[in-house]
């Protein structure tokens, strides 16, 4: 889709478009209200001060919509929507070892139970190793600062998606 395209979108279908993007019903309502975009360093950086205002809850909803790093049960079944994403975005796990897609899901246990919700992390480039290194290194962080740390991954993902979206 072309910018002017998704500019002249009608409202409800940006709506659509943007909760592909990233699953806050706040920030994708936001982002509609933000049209038109004059060039797309104008979304992006909507997309970013937008984010700026999002509050515990909409990055809990947020991340609510990404299937568990190397669940990709999880990821046809719930995330039809952007299953194509997810799979390219998550590929680094689809490789990985028995050992490593275990010791994920056995972290990624931990983590929800430590912080409430599922680890996220921009997939994009990373082997099914690192983001189990970096689940690990994030697993001692104090509540405060995995959310914020766990939010600059969604604002990653979230680039990423509205860079898809105009290709």
């Amino acid at each position: 889709m072309t910018l002017d395209e998704l500019n002249e979108l009608p409202s409800d279908q940006a709506l659509a478009e943007f909760a592909r993007c990233c699953g806050s019903t706040r920030w994708a309502d936001a982002m509609v209200g933000e049209r038109p975009f004059p060039a797309p360093q104008a979304l992006f950086d909507a997309a970013e001060t937008v984010a700026d205002t999002l509050v515990r809850e909409d990055w809990l909803e947020a991340f609510s919509h990404h299937p568990r790093i190397g669940d990709i049960g999880t990821l046809r079944a719930k995330f039809a929507a952007t299953r194509r994403w997810a799979e390219t975005e998550q590929s680094g796990a689809s490789s990985a070892s028995d050992d490593v897609l275990h010791a994920l899901a056995r972290e990624n246990d931990l983590y929800f139970e430590r912080f409430g919700y599922i680890f996220i992390v921009c997939a994009t480039g990373r082997t099914a190793p690192e983001m189990l290194d970096i689940l690990r290194a994030r697993l001692s962080n104090d509540p405060a600062d995995e959310l914020t740390a766990a939010a600059a991954e969604q604002r990653k993902i979230t680039r990423l998606r509205l860079e898809k979206l105009l290709s």
